[in-house]
């Protein structure tokens, strides 16, 4: 078990981190310029209502990129040079039910045609595994046996 899955699965979670950033950007974008464009109506409650959804849509993709920036500067913080003796932010858990890469929440990945979980240490499972060693098992829905850790 080397670190190309990691760094496979690093580059993998940048690239959807990249495409949400973009995604966020260009919602703000949008929102921001067709609130400058409305016109103002006779019926002005309706201009001012449609001013502020857009307005709202406008912070909730604001929103939605600034976690996604911090979910990308969290995964910058990964030492690809550590070896881990237990699990921990940053480590590549192998179980019998499958692999975790302990760092952002970001959920299923697949990486040359296998499966990896992405989570955060905050996650119930992460939270199980957290400080783990390889041989050792945590209950959640069933036993997860750790196999290895990268």
């Amino acid at each position: 078990m080397d670190n190309d899955i990691k760094i496979k699965l690093i580059q993998k979670l940048n690239e959807q981190l990249d495409t949400q950033i973009e995604t966020a950007q260009s919602a703000i974008n949008s929102a921001k310029e067709s609130k400058n464009n409305e016109t103002k109506s006779s019926a002005g409650d309706k201009f001012e209502t449609g001013r502020a959804m857009m307005q709202i849509e406008q912070e909730k993709n604001e929103m939605q990129l600034g976690k996604t920036l911090m979910l990308k500067s969290l995964l910058k913080q990964v030492d690809l040079k550590k070896k881990y003796d237990s699990v921990g932010f940053g480590s590549l858990v192998f179980t019998n039910r499958g692999k975790y890469f302990i760092a952002i929440g970001i959920g299923k990945i697949e990486v040359d045609n296998e499966i990896c979980f992405a989570i955060s240490v905050d996650s119930p499972v992460g939270k199980l595994l957290l400080g783990k060693r390889l041989g050792e098992e945590v209950e959640f829905r069933g036993a997860i046996e750790i196999l290895g850790i990268v």
